[in-house]
């Protein structure tokens, strides 16, 4: 593994060591163009495969079968010519190709022919009252810790939400002896009709049998409660209790511990930030890139692979990575494209593991009270901004995030907006009686991540760029 770029010019760079970013650099690699791999990470593996080489949990049915798959994805990287840096944290792409990047407290810069971004998903935000306060995480957290460290939960732990990673985790903590009081499921009763028509893909695909394997396994030991519509954290200075509404009834319970999840969505930031066209997506309510079948974007040379093109799962990510490198290969060195396999079979293979997803994205698709606050609800935890700060913003003549920015900061933040985009974008569209897609999100700019100007200060310099700043 390379602690800094070997070369400043390379003919595929790809962001990201998921699923899709494994997959896409392997295969660039192997036909033999100059490939980089970066990640801020300080392994491979993403958030599905977070600790692959280094997880200290050894018994591999604790983390299922899916996991592990990720040991095959990092041993063909490996066997590749392809570099890798990990900790690498990418802060600019820009329309010529050219990456930033900080390492180790240094800033680099390198070039590419083709660049594919394999940025992948962020939780969904989930502002509820005390969303905020010790003792509440999402539950993607906590599966870091699990991976990466074999911790869960001892004291009383509440998990509530909905989505397929909620019953992930819930299982792998108890198949770890962790301790889990309740689970309030926040799924709508009106989307298992409307995911009625999407069934039958559903029911031949892989996710059906697992899926409802896992959930019984789960039911066997957790009390379960269905049809939540109220969700609440309480706590002075730290989570003590959640209250909760099923059934038109309302329930407090004492909790040390709250994970909250509502699904994923497409981390878009550096796309945005490269001014790569995104809209918004009515069923997965998300901003997602618009992008052809091989996954290229609207800026020339850049393609998106994996969950930041599109919520499709790991095993769609997988493929969605070899297409973009393929598409990639073909237009560097169409001669070594032929050692791939066809992009007919690809797209078969892209079609089966995305069977059934539009009936999880229907069955899963967030309760609008889960998603647009209200009241003194935090919006934007970075600069605190509450959700009635924003409507009293958008009654004086706020018309849109980025305008909202100059009354309340919001999305200025260490964040960048990562944690209440979506939830401003959508608040101030009912607010205002628009669409999200007329509303807009966030102008997003380099850097994307924060960094420190000793970084900046750290970039190699020529004798030219001295005498451009400097008066002899």
């Amino acid at each position: 593994m390379s602690v800094a770029p070997k070369r400043e010019n390379y003919d595929v760079v790809v962001i990201g060591a998921g699923p899709a970013g494994l997959a896409a650099a392997a295969t660039s690699a192997e036909t033999g163009l100059s490939t980089l791999l970066l990640d801020e990470n300080i392994g491979p593996g993403g958030q599905v495969f977070r600790a692959i080489s280094s997880t200290p949990v050894i018994d591999r049915s604790q983390l299922g079968a899916d996991y592990w798959v990720g040991t095959d994805l990092v041993q063909s990287l490996r066997a590749s010519s392809a570099e890798v840096i990990h900790r690498a944290t990418v802060w600019s792409l820009d329309r010529n190709l050219d990456i930033a990047l900080s390492i180790g407290g240094a800033s680099a810069f390198v070039k590419a022919k083709r660049v594919i971004l394999a940025t992948g998903a962020l939780e969904r935000p989930f502002p509820i009252p005390g969303w905020t306060l010790p003792g509440v995480m999402t539950a993607g957290a906590a599966q870091t810790m699990l991976k990466s460290s074999a911790l869960v939960p001892d004291g009383r732990t509440v998990i509530a939400g909905q989505g397929p990673l909620l019953w992930l985790l819930a299982a792998q903590i108890l198949r770890l002896g962790g301790r889990i009081d309740r689970i309030l499921d926040t799924t709508e009763r009106g989307n298992y009709f409307a995911a009625l028509p999407h069934a039958f893909a559903f029911l031949t695909s892989p996710y059906f049998a697992k899926g409802l394997s896992m959930m019984r396994e789960v039911k066997a030991k957790v009390q379960v409660v269905s049809g939540v519509t109220e969700l609440s954290a309480s706590g002075d200075g730290q989570l003590a209790s959640v209250s909760y509404v099923a059934g038109g009834r309302r329930e407090t319970i004492p909790a040390d511990l709250l994970l909250l999840h509502q699904g994923v969505v497409p981390n878009v930031n550096l796309a945005m930030a490269a001014g790569i066209e995104h809209r918004w997506d009515d069923l997965q309510l998300c901003w997602s890139p618009v992008l052809d079948a091989n996954g290229r974007s609207s800026v020339a040379g850049i393609a998106i692979a994996g969950d930041g093109a599109g919520i499709g799962g790991a095993n769609a990510a997988v493929v969605r990575g070899r297409i973009a490198a393929r598409a990639a290969v073909e237009a560097l060195a169409p001669a070594v494209a032929a050692k791939l396999p066809a992009m007919a079979m690809l797209r078969a293979d892209l079609a089966k593991a995305e069977r059934g997803r539009a009936f999880l994205d229907t069955l899963f698709r967030p309760a609008p009270q889960f998603r647009i606050p209200s009241g003194d609800t935090i919006v934007c935890r970075c600069e605190e901004v509450t959700a009635k700060d924003v409507l009293d913003s958008v009654a004086i003549g706020a018309t849109g995030p980025n305008q909202l920015k100059a009354y309340r900061r919001t999305g200025m933040g260490p964040c960048q907006g990562r944690l209440c985009g979506l939830t401003v974008t959508e608040l101030m569209a009912q607010a205002r009686g628009r669409t999200p897609q007329e509303i807009g999100y966030y102008r997003l700019r380099a850097p994307v991540k924060p960094i420190t100007l000793a970084e900046l200060a750290a970039v190699p310099k020529t004798e030219d760029d001295v005498k451009a700043v400097v008066r002899g």
